[in-house]
């Protein structure tokens, strides 16, 4: 036998014996680990959300751990989608936009989806209005929408609430973080205003994702409905009345105020807590799957916030009261509770 084929059954032996040693290594340090991360890549790349970011320990944690995590983009989401043109990025604030955006960011604040002409303070435009809004901000009817606020997702969930009533239900986004957590990643910036094509997005309502006056009405003291007062405590306890002509709360509505729903990171950004908090602390109120969850605060902004929240949960039945307490407070027909 030659030195060249020695030296070949040598390193073949010294091959096996190395992956017989890798083989008893891993059984030792728990054989499932492999197949865990199996399973684990197998289930996040299942995700229609492909955003995978690692939060500080104060409460956030990766988008793909929520039920809907298609819902929640992270910053990376969109740095790598800047220049797709089936996605449309709508900076929802009602200022800053000149002194800085996301690139290709259009400016769409909440307060510009509201109704000038409804005597309800806040209550959405109706459809044809809505339509020509959303259409100039170049949204299309298969876009794929990421809006994004300051941070705490105020704004950007009221935007998301009536993206997804008028129609485009599983195609809205809301940054996580929003653009202080743009900034923080140090992406680039643009002042020059977005100038996109005119999209071809026709609002259609859903009326199952909306209650009205008179619905909620039907509701009261309905065991399958639980009404979700998002506002602070002092509203909910009637002693803050923001001029309006009556301060309390449905009858039976339960508290949480929208501002539990996110927490400041290590780094000073307000992102969502994690899915088994959020669930928790729904859950201890009574606000639990099998029913259907009617948020309100003042105009619907912050109950469109709970509703974002409970969308990422996975809840299937949320009907937010449009018209809320700026419609129940100022009614003289309207039963109230203290």
């Amino acid at each position: 036998m030659n030195k060249t084929n020695t030296n070949r059954r040598y390193t073949s032996l010294a091959l096996l014996v190395f992956s017989f040693i890798l083989v008893l290594t891993a059984c030792n340090s728990g054989g499932n680990s492999v197949a865990k991360d199996t399973n684990s890549s197998a289930v996040n790349a299942s995700r229609t959300n492909d955003s995978q970011v690692k939060d500080s320990d104060e409460g956030t944690q990766s988008p793909s751990d929520y039920p809907n995590a298609h819902l929640l983009a992270d910053v990376s989401w969109v740095a790598e989608h800047l220049n797709d043109p089936a996605v449309v990025i709508i900076d929802a604030r009602s200022k800053g936009y000149e002194e800085g955006h996301i690139p290709g960011a259009v400016s769409l604040s909440s307060g510009q989806l509201n109704d000038p002409d409804n005597e309800i303070a806040g209550f959405i435009l109706p459809e044809d209005k809505y339509t020509e809004v959303v259409q100039n901000a170049g949204v299309n009817q298969d876009s794929t929408i990421v809006v994004y606020d300051d941070g705490n997702a105020l704004s950007a969930t009221r935007v998301f609430y009536t993206l997804e009533y008028y129609g485009l239900q599983d195609q809205v986004k809301v940054l996580n973080g929003g653009y202080a957590a743009w900034l923080t990643e140090g992406h680039d910036i643009d002042i020059d205003p977005a100038a996109p094509e005119k999209g071809n997005f026709v609002a259609k309502a859903n009326e199952n994702l909306v209650s009205t006056k008179a619905q909620v009405e039907q509701a009261i003291g309905t065991a399958d409905v639980v009404f979700l007062d998002t506002r602070s405590a002092e509203e909910y306890e009637g002693t803050d009345l923001r001029e309006n002509q009556r301060g309390g709360r449905l009858p039976g509505a339960v508290h949480k105020e929208w501002t539990t729903a996110v927490a400041e990171n290590e780094e000073g950004l307000e992102k969502f807590l994690s899915y088994e908090q959020l669930k928790q602390q729904f859950e201890a109120i009574g606000v639990v799957e099998d029913k259907t969850v009617i948020p309100y605060c003042q105009t619907n902004v912050r109950g469109s916030h709970s509703y974002f929240s409970l969308r990422l949960l996975g809840y299937s039945d949320i009907r937010p009261y449009e018209g809320s307490w700026a419609e129940w407070g100022n009614s003289a027909d309207t039963d109230i509770e203290i």
